[in-house]
């Protein structure tokens, strides 16, 4: 049996404009706030029997003392060098026509930052295949939590985005 594996995509702009207008807490792509270049980043997972993007972060000194939480994991490279987080709380329904692949491959006129980010990348998605059935266990965990019992972890659910709001938004494209 093929083991499942998950793939890096860029999430559609309008799309995460149109998720941003029925909830606050999607991420910003603001251009007010310096935010229009934002790449989103994520991997897939399925929730409910509906794709959801969890979205990747970059390492910040912030995340060095944060700790694994119901809807935050760090992901640390071979050495055990932090090299980003997945943050399950910004999750966002998704289907493939928002959904853009990310050739990770370095081609012979990447610059030198463009190397490092593929590189970065590259890390990123080995950490989340080698972790790939713990992600989907907690992706699928916190989705019913804020679905089905919003009022029993008051403070996750306030942090997260509003699933079944923006899974509206994904069915109103159809």
């Amino acid at each position: 049996m093929k083991k499942q594996r998950f793939h890096l995509y860029h999430i559609d702009m309008k799309y995460i404009r149109d998720l941003a207008r029925v909830d606050d807490k999607v991420m910003s792509v603001s251009p007010q706030i310096g935010k229009e270049r934002r790449p989103f980043v994520g991997i897939v997972v399925i929730c409910n029997q509906k794709k959801y993007c969890i979205p990747l972060t970059s390492p910040k000194p912030k995340h060095q003392t944060m700790k694994n939480d119901k809807d935050f994991s760090r992901m640390f490279d071979k050495g055990n060098k932090l090299i980003g987080c997945l943050n399950f709380n910004n999750m966002l329904p998704v289907d493939d026509s928002v959904l853009l692949p990310i050739d990770m491959r370095t081609q012979k006129g990447d610059s030198t930052k463009e190397r490092a980010y593929k590189s970065l990348l590259n890390d990123q998605l080995d950490w989340c295949n080698d972790n790939f059935d713990a992600i989907t266990i907690k992706a699928e965990k916190l989705y019913k939590i804020v679905t089905e019992t919003p009022d029993k972890m008051k403070n996750l659910t306030r942090r997260c985005c509003d699933f079944k709001k923006l899974e509206h938004v994904l069915e109103k494209r159809k």
